[in-house]
């Protein structure tokens, strides 16, 4: 059996646009990739770790636990062994207060990610496993309860999915741009509305299918 860990956020946990609910794991794009997988017969288990509010490497100043750094050589070794690791993240690092981050930073705090799964702690005789870094698609105008806290958004992430591009390739990573399949919600500029989840799972199946029989 394969398993895959995505380690990610809210865009992936599943929380519908301006509202606290939680889609059904067949309806996150997660379960939406398990199920097709599994359908077309790769014997897959997904393992989410998605937390509303994570970023790449940065604190958020009102909730613990939202750095993506803290824990994470953990997950890996108790997920292992992996065939797959799914990194989409960087939404958050531009919240209004990460005033200076942009594309390359957000890029930064990816590749830092990679390199602590990399050195995580396996046991002996476990491979690596793969990662793939997907570009979460590019805010809007941040509204309604995102209004303030994503300020600005849309402008300091400009060019994410390039600097995440360049960033895979010189670590030899797997790349996938969430943006060319998805676009996020006119409801708050931020999230994705649920037939865009399904989407995103849709896609994600022809970008992972190959990496788990390579």
């Amino acid at each position: 059996m394969h398993q895959i860990l995505v380690y990610a956020d809210s865009l992936s946990w599943g929380i519908l646009p301006e509202t606290r609910v939680r889609l059904p794991f067949d309806q996150r794009w997660p379960g939406v990739l398990e199920n097709r997988l599994n359908a077309v017969g790769e014997n897959v288990r997904v393992v989410e770790d998605c937390l509303n509010g994570r970023r790449t490497v940065w604190d958020d100043p009102f909730k613990a636990g939202r750095n993506g750094l803290e824990g994470l050589a953990q997950r890996i070794e108790v997920n292992s062994p992996l065939s797959l690791v799914i990194l989409m993240l960087g939404t958050n690092d531009f919240q209004f207060c990460h005033p200076h981050n942009n594309a390359w930073s957000a890029a930064q705090g990816v590749a830092r990610l990679v390199d602590v799964i990399r050195k995580a702690p396996i046991e002996p005789g476990m491979k690596v496993a793969p990662i793939l870094i997907v570009c979460p698609p590019p805010p809007r105008t941040a509204c309604g309860t995102m209004a303030q806290k994503f300020d600005g958004a849309e402008q300091r992430s400009a060019g994410l999915a390039e600097a995440y591009m360049q960033m895979a390739s010189e670590l030899g990573c797997h790349f996938f741009d969430a943006g060319t399949v998805v676009s996020v919600s006119k409801l708050d500029g931020v999230h994705l509305d649920a037939d865009q989840v399904v989407k995103l799972g849709d896609a994600m199946v022809e970008v992972v299918r190959p990496i788990l029989r390579a």
